[in-house]
């Protein structure tokens, strides 16, 4: 078919139109839809492409579903949770917990219960009184008497035994100046008395001789004990005499005298309170001491001038109720 274009400039040649010639001198220069798409491939596969329409198709969210792990974005598989189950696991833990709590007080209570009734009411801490050492003590003060007072603390846990009682119980026996006890573990104590003889025996108007210490309190004497070196003060009655201040002051004086100067003692005179006179070495020397005040500074003097001839010289009787002026007549 031939276009025919008008122009002004004048008359352009007809383009004929392009006809694809058949047969084999027609192949070399034709050019196919078939041929372009084969050759389009083999250049595609030859740069290293992948025809997509070759390649397989692929799930992947089911893939990724199924993975618990990898590189597609899911950590773990979602599952279904049964809160139920949820609720009843918490309880059961919750419950668990309570238990052992309970189970660790009951144990810490139980172990506390123990020791205390080990260290009280057991037999392992208990007082007996078979081991209950005395020492001390003399042919005045009954050294028995002494453990009987101890042991009435026995049964008891030491832990629970007050020394300081038992100590207390012992200074108010006559004749004891000093008591101490201590505990002896796991169940023994040990008792340490100091003892004093006499401070004076009361002879009464019957010639009955009762020992008393120096607060006045009457000794229980042992069996056979001696009344040699205790100065005697005469009574009309015991228990009067008990009460009188005079015999009381007497008492006194008599008890913080050395051994040596008691043994001195003949005979002893208390009609006041402030006119307490002793004689000494069979009435050879009376000494006056008036009452029971600076009964050391009062003794320092009588044993200095009694025993310096040069100062008793010929005299026999020593007042030292003002020790810082004695008389000697």
């Amino acid at each position: 078919m031939v276009r025919r274009i008008a122009s002004s400039g004048g008359a352009r040649k007809p383009k004929r139109d392009r006809r694809v010639a058949s047969g084999p001198k027609a192949v070399k220069g034709r050019r196919t839809v078939g041929h372009t798409a084969h050759s389009k491939v083999g250049s595609s596969q030859a740069k290293g492409f992948v025809d997509p329409r070759e390649l397989t198709s692929e799930d992947l969210v089911t893939k990724t579903l199924e993975e618990t792990s990898g590189s597609l974005g899911m950590a773990a598989r979602p599952k279904v949770v049964d809160f139920s189950a949820r609720l009843r696991e918490r309880r059961m833990a919750r419950i668990r917990g309570w238990a052992v709590r309970a189970g660790v007080a009951l144990l810490v209570l139980a172990v506390l219960g123990g020791l205390i009734w080990t260290l009280f009411f057991s037999p392992v801490l208990r007082l007996e009184s078979d081991r209950i050492e005395v020492h001390g003590g003399n042919e005045w003060v009954s050294g028995q008497r002494i453990k009987e007072i101890a042991a009435k603390q026995s049964g008891r846990s030491l832990l629970l035994v007050s020394t300081s009682e038992v100590t207390a119980q012992l200074g108010d026996i006559p004749g004891v100046s000093a008591a101490k006890a201590d505990k002896r573990y796991p169940r023994g104590m040990s008792v340490t008395i100091t003892a004093q003889k006499p401070a004076a025996m009361l002879k009464a108007s019957d010639d009955d001789l009762t020992a008393v210490d120096d607060r006045g309190r009457i000794l229980n004497s042992v069996k056979g004990a001696s009344a040699s070196g205790i100065p005697v003060i005469e009574v009309s009655n015991v228990n009067d005499g008990l009460r009188d201040r005079a015999v009381l002051a007497a008492s006194k004086i008599l008890g913080d005298l050395p051994e040596q100067m008691r043994h001195r003692i003949s005979k002893v005179s208390a009609r006041t309170q402030d006119s307490i006179t002793t004689e000494l070495d069979d009435g050879r020397y009376a000494v006056l001491w008036g009452d029971a005040s600076d009964l050391a500074l009062k003794q320092a003097v009588v044993d200095k001038i009694v025993n310096d001839p040069t100062k008793i010289g010929d005299k026999h009787q020593v007042d030292v109720s003002a020790p810082l002026r004695p008389i000697i007549k």
